[in-house]
């Protein structure tokens, strides 16, 4: 059996209001650009979630929401306060409880980029991959039959994207 894990940096953020708290930052307008970019490209390759795992922060929960409009269906989202600038452990534990056969994960640097590094068996040839700037999006697959097996090292690398690259 096979899983299949997006995972996704949050889209471009806003840094207008220097007063505002981390967390409540929103996406701005590049940011809401890439994120619908994103959700064409995911669906022009059939990358559709059934569940995804988001941070909780306005950024993150704005990314999603701009992707979702161009896939199909509608994949239970589960906000998750853990995810929020996690660390490559804590977003493993999280995937490990993970249900669906295809999940998307959204989150932040640092953390991603290092959960991402750890998740391939090879990483890709995008030189973009191990800064996973905004809007970064990797696909892989795991040879399992269940989240509650995913290891490092063992995700085999579909596709990986950074916004500016794509051409819908």
């Amino acid at each position: 059996m096979t899983k299949r894990l997006i995972l996704t940096r949050h889209a471009k953020s806003s840094w207008d209001d220097p007063t505002m708290a981390d967390h409540d930052r929103p996406l701005n307008e590049r940011g809401k650009v890439a994120a619908a970019d994103l959700g064409g490209w995911l669906a022009s390759r059939g990358y559709v979630p059934d569940e995804v795992l988001c941070s909780d922060a306005l950024r993150t929960r704005k990314t999603w929401s701009g992707i979702a409009p161009a896939l199909p269906g509608t994949p239970i989202l589960e906000l998750k306060p853990s995810l929020y600038h996690a660390g490559p452990d804590v977003m493993l534990a999280v995937l490990r409880h993970a249900k669906g056969d295809t999940v998307m994960m959204i989150g932040h640097n640092p953390g991603i980029a290092e959960f991402a590094a750890r998740l391939v068996a090879r990483a890709p040839t995008n030189p973009e991959f191990h800064r996973y700037p905004t809007g970064a999006t990797l696909v892989v697959d795991f040879d399992i039959a269940d989240w509650q097996m995913a290891e490092w090292g063992r995700a085999a690398v579909l596709d990986f994207v950074v916004p500016r690259e794509i051409v819908i």
